[in-house]
This record gives C-alpha cells, sequence and structure tokens, in this order.
C-alpha cells in the first residue's frame, strides 16, 4: 500500500468493530480513519474516536448525542447521531468500511457503502441473508468489493478459484458445534442464557453467541454463502469440527478439498480483509498442530439443531423467508437472552413465524424493511404465547 487507507468502522464498538480497532491502531503508517459508528456506547466510542484520531464519530441513538458532543468537545472530531447520520458516514469517501452492525439495522448503511463502489469488509451477515439478492446486484452495478469476514466465508473466499468455479463440486462450511453440542435435547431445554453465550472456541457477543449454540448461526452462513459465491443450496455441505481450526472446505472436481487453517481468533479474517489485496500481521496466536493433536469432524444433528432444517427451507422458498426467519431469530434470541423463553423456544419461534408470515418477492429495500417488521411483530406475539 502506497498511501494510507481510508477506513469507516460501522459498529465500532462491538466485538469485530474492537478488533479491527486494535489492527489499525498497530498500523497507523498504512491507515486513517474517517468514521467510526456505534448504536449508543459513548465511552468506548468516543475513547476510540480519540486514540484513532477519527474524523467523524456517529451514534444511532439519537439521545446519546449530547453525551457524545461533550466527550469529543474540544479534540476537532466531528459528533452526529441518527439513522441519517449513520448512512451518511457510510457515504464517506473511504477506501474500505468494516460493516458490522449487527443484525438487519446494518443493511442500509452497508448498501450506502455499496453504491460509492467501496471495498467492504462484511460481518454483517444479515445483509445478505435478508437482501441477498439486493445487495449482489448493487455491488456489482456500482462496482463494489465484498470481502467476508465471518471466518468461515473467509476461508472459502480464501480458497475459492473464481475463474475455475465450474471445476468446484461443493463448499463445506464448518461449525463447532457450540457449547451444547454434546447436550440432549432435554438438557438443552434447561439451559440458561450464560451456558449459551460461553462458546467454548470464540469470543463473540451474546447474539452470536447464542446463534452458535442454537446453530441458527450456520443455517445464516449457508444463505450467506450461496450469495457470496453464487453456489445452489445443495452444493453447500456442513460438517461439525470442535476444535475450530479449519474454518472451511472447498471440495473441486478432481477430488481436491482445499482448507484453510488458522487459530479461532476473529483478527484472522479481520486482517485479511482489512490488508486485501495484501497480507498484514495480525496478533492472534499462531497454529501449532502438534500441540492439537487431533481434528475431528461429525455431522450436525438435525434432531437437536433444527435451525439447520429451517435456514435450507428458507433459502429454497425465496423471497423474503429468509429476512422473516433472520427477523424471527433475532426476537427470538432476545426473548431467551431476557429469560422470556427456553433455549429449544427459538427454533419454535422461528419455525412459527416462517409459517405465519406471508412470504412475498423483495424489490427494495423497502420491502425488506417491511417484511422484516412483519416478521418481528408476529414473532413477539409469538414469544408471548410460548413463555
Amino acid at each position: 500500500m502506497s498511501a494510507r487507507r481510508g477506513v469507516t468502522i460501522l459498529g465500532s464498538t462491538g466485538s469485530i468493530g474492537c478488533n479491527t480497532v486494535e489492527l489499525i491502531e498497530a498500523r497507523p503508517d498504512l491507515y486513517r480513519v474517517e468514521a467510526l459508528v456505534a448504536n449508543s456506547r459513548v465511552d468506548i466510542l468516543a475513547d476510540q474516536a480519540r486514540r484513532l484520531k477519527a474524523r467523524l464519530a456517529v451514534v444511532a441513538d439519537e439521545a446519546a448525542y449530547p453525551a457524545l458532543r461533550d466527550a469529543l468537545a474540544g479534540t476537532g472530531i466531528e459528533a452526529a447521531a441518527g439513522p441519517g447520520a449513520v448512512i451518511a458516514a457510510a457515504e464517506l469517501p473511504a477506501d474500505w468500511v468494516m460493516a458490522a452492525i449487527v443484525g438487519a439495522a446494518g443493511l442500509a448503511p452497508t448498501l450506502a457503502a455499496a453504491r460509492r463502489g467501496a471495498v467492504i469488509g462484511l460481518a454483517n451477515k444479515e445483509c445478505l441473508v435478508c437482501a441477498g439478492q439486493l445487495m449482489m446486484a448493487e455491488v456489482q452495478k456500482h462496482g463494489a468489493t465484498l470481502l467476508p469476514v465471518d471466518s468461515e466465508h473467509s476461508a472459502i473466499f480464501q480458497v475459492f478459484e473464481f475463474d475455475q468455479k465450474d471445476k468446484i463440486e461443493k463448499i463445506i462450511l464448518t461449525a463447532s458445534g457450540g457449547p451444547f453440542r454434546t447436550r440432549t435435547r432435554d438438557e438443552m431445554a434447561d439451559m440458561t442464557p450464560e451456558q449459551a453465550v460461553a462458546h467454548p472456541n470464540w469470543s463473540m457477543g451474546a447474539k452470536i453467541s447464542v446463534d452458535s449454540a442454537s446453530m441458527f448461526n450456520k443455517g445464516l452462513e449457508l444463505i450467506e454463502a450461496h450469495h457470496l459465491f453464487d453456489m445452489p443450496e445443495e452444493r453447500i455441505d456442513i460438517v461439525v469440527h470442535p476444535q475450530s481450526v479449519i474454518h472451511s472446505l472447498v471440495a473441486y472436481v478432481d477430488g481436491s478439498v482445499l482448507a484453510q487453517l488458522g487459530s479461532p481468533d476473529m483478527r484472522t479474517p479481520i486482517a485479511y480483509a482489512l490488508g486485501w489485496p495484501n497480507r498484514i500481521e495480525a496478533p492472534a496466536p499462531k497454529l501449532d498442530l502438534a500441540a492439537i493433536a487431533t481434528l475431528t469432524f461429525e455431522a450436525p444433528d438435525p434432531v437437536r439443531f433444527p435451525a439447520l432444517r429451517l435456514a435450507r427451507q428458507a433459502l429454497r422458498a425465496g423471497g423474503s423467508a429468509a429476512a422473516v426467519m433472520n427477523a424471527a431469530n433475532e426476537v427470538a434470541v432476545a426473548a431467551f437472552l431476557d429469560r422470556r423463553i427456553g433455549f429449544l423456544d427459538i427454533a419454535q419461534v422461528v419455525e412459527r413465524t416462517i409459517e405465519g408470515v406471508e412470504h412475498c418477492n423483495l424489490g427494495s429495500i423497502d420491502d425488506v424493511l417491511a417484511q422484516d417488521h412483519k416478521a418481528r411483530a408476529f414473532a413477539s406475539a409469538t414469544v408471548g404465547r410460548v413463555s
């Protein structure tokens, strides 16, 4: 890189955002920060903005604006707030954008970055789950670049021979199996939020940790992989790999299976996307296969983890089905974390919502948001009936 790359981080105070900040802070010779965006965590956001000398700091929650303004007074860093300010931050002329706002809230700003042709580190899988065809069409139309940050999709990207796509037989997503991999359904019924977020390998936020425990994260990743790599659902496999060392694989027609390996540390795929097309150093632990000694694999249990079946059904159904599934899952996970429903009720709420909300074609972002709203309302009512 001959010049410092301008960077905007959408979702800078979350787990992915904080790791991105760490990597950028270590290489001020390579990066300058245009904007940092958070929902409401003013203390962390203001500290990040000061440390990175950002031009702009934005909170989505307008009620948090006075605190942010006061925290940045005298620094020369501009403060802004509200959904419009979040989109405006994504539209700034940064070379590289980290899209790490959790959930459907990240859709509009990520689309805004794509429409100006940015290079996007995509950590928000819901953008492709909810609006995959729309997003990929905008990326292609405006010459944007999507660099997957999920460890699984980053792994596939690194070994996917795009110029020989017709020689690819299938892609294989690996799953850790989460904290409940060996639990019976009866045991899973009694699991608490604290147990669900205690992932054996990865350090992640509460929502994605619960998704890992239910394997809804893998269902969402299956849909994301379909759009990212233009691969039909029946050619995307999932295998449980408890050690989380092989992050995903690509199988070719000649029998070769290419895999990307690494320690389970999100700083590795973030660094790959941040440095692309070059590679930069990352502080993740180096992989020691001799110390690990054994790598194991098993098929996912469709009875204990119905999320995989629901995700495949939604992908095959097309239209708004995946957006409905995603919205219902967000509502159900929030209810579980609030102790209003049990762990197994998450899948039940999602399945009832998929069946109860009429699906439609998605022609615009407004269509996506309308279906998201309908699904959330239906799922919220369903939570009340199962709790």
